[in-house]
């Protein structure tokens, strides 16, 4: 039996944490919410989830930069950006290192399943 794929929320807003997770779980999978980069790196250390939603801007390490750190390391899995501030150079920049979609907070929930779909869909076999 295959093994319900794990989506990492990482976002120091914990309203969008506790919503993300809700329409995870709707979904089918299960969710794992961190309210930082840094608690990420600390507790989901060499558990790979099978995606990441996370927030552009946190506080210590921003999206990005937990991002450049997964990589370096060798640890990759579709990431999904989201941000109230969306930016083309940040947007190109997560892009060009394998970010899965960039998306403006609010995004619907739609697009959200939509990307979350796609990234699952090149994991899976």
């Amino acid at each position: 039996m295959a093994k319900t794929p794990v989506i990492a929320i990482v976002d120091d807003d914990e309203g969008v944490r506790t919503s993300l997770a809700s329409l995870v779980r709707s979904l089918g999978y299960e969710a794992d919410a961190y309210e930082s980069g840094v608690d990420f790196l600390q507790h989901a250390a060499g558990d790979d989830p099978a995606c990441m939603i996370a927030d552009v801007q946190m506080p210590v390490i921003t999206g990005d930069e937990l991002q450049a750190q997964l990589v370096a390391s060798g640890r990759r899995f579709p990431i999904i950006f989201m941000t109230a501030f969306p930016s083309e150079a940040v947007r190109q920049r997560v892009m060009a290192a394998g970010a899965h979609c960039y998306l403006g907070k609010p995004s619907s929930g739609d697009e959200i399943i939509r990307c979350l779909e796609d990234a699952l869909a090149g994991q899976m076999p």
